[in-house]
């Protein structure tokens, strides 16, 4: 699999001994690597290098599913900043890969970054940021959303319980299914609507469960539907962990019953059940645009400490 191009070598890592070789570029994922590869959610013929002689210059990375055979997200894209042709380095990493990367004719999976939270405002950050953008944008990608990473520590206060409110466990997938078909009315997730452009409420609900909650490792006993005293359910949040951190996976309040505050009560749940859990964080997101999303995790202590910009092919 190995290519010469412009004096660069292109080629995927042998396995885990050159793990190292490609970590020597820096990113807040480099740690997770190893058991990605321990766990199948990376194999070695997805992690491709660009050297020069010996150096690394360039580096991609895919990432799936451990039961998964074709990788759905490009989460790892780097240059070496001392490199005078960066985009050009990457749209040739990315162009020698792919194709063996991907089955025949497949769309490119999504491309996910994170960066500081005020990148676009510092050259420092926003020069490299562009620069991957733009090489990814020669191969037909473009900038589909900007999202807050959000976190939320131990210590930080958690709202009591509300008295108007109860909460339950679902009673079964099918519920839960139910309404998450019906909260997406309406809702200003750049994803969900972009998805229901070719796929019903009801199927892009089974299709986000599917690629999200059913793939907790937690017990989906710490979900929660909030109810009034009728028992009409009027929102959910899903707790869980992924296979990384503890995560509020869900957070979502019925059309008819959006603009009374109830987002606040159902977050202040959802955190509750994974403080009780002795947790070292919660880490959740939302996009940039979704202000009353964003403005209920900063009203419950989560604060911003990273973003993520989604590319996307169509």
């Amino acid at each position: 699999m190995t290519t010469e191009h412009h004096g660069l070598t292109l080629r995927p890592i042998t396995g885990r001994a050159e793990l190292d070789l490609f970590n020597r570029l820096p990113y807040t994922l480099n740690h997770e690597l190893a058991d990605d590869i321990h766990s199948g959610r990376r194999r070695p013929e997805w992690m491709w290098v660009a050297l020069r002689g010996d150096r690394l210059v360039a580096r991609a990375a895919w990432w799936a599913s451990s039961e998964n055979d074709v990788p759905f997200l490009l989460d790892v894209l780097d240059v070496d900043e001392a490199s005078d042709d960066r985009v050009d380095t990457l749209e040739r990493l990315l162009r020698a890969a792919l194709p063996r990367v991907l089955p025949p004719g497949a769309v490119p999976p999504d491309h996910v970054r994170y960066v500081p939270a005020a990148w676009a405002a510092r050259p420092e950050t926003a020069r490299p940021v562009r620069e991957r953008l733009a090489a990814l944008e020669r191969l037909g990608s473009r900038l589909f959303v900007e999202r807050l990473r959000l976190e939320w520590l131990p210590g930080t206060p958690i709202a009591p319980p509300s008295a108007g409110l109860s909460f339950r466990r679902p009673r079964d997938t099918q519920e839960l299914l139910g309404l998450m078909a019906r909260v997406l009315e309406g809702t200003l997730d750049a994803h969900s609507r972009g998805n229901l452009s070719r796929r019903t409420p009801r199927e892009e609900a089974e299709h986000h469960f599917a690629r999200e909650l059913g793939r907790y490792v937690s017990p989906p006993d710490w979900w929660r539907i909030a109810t009034l005293s009728d028992g009409a359910p009027v929102g959910f949040v899903t707790p869980g962990r992924n296979h990384y951190n503890p995560v509020i996976g869900y957070l979502a309040v019925l059309p008819e019953h959006r603009g009374h505050g109830y987002v606040d009560d159902l977050l202040a749940e959802g955190t509750r059940v994974l403080a009780d859990q002795g947790v070292p964080r919660i880490r959740a997101a939302t996009d940039v645009g979704n202000a009353p999303m964003a403005d209920a995790f900063r009203r419950a202590g989560y604060t911003d400490f990273e973003h993520a910009l989604h590319m996307t092919w169509t």
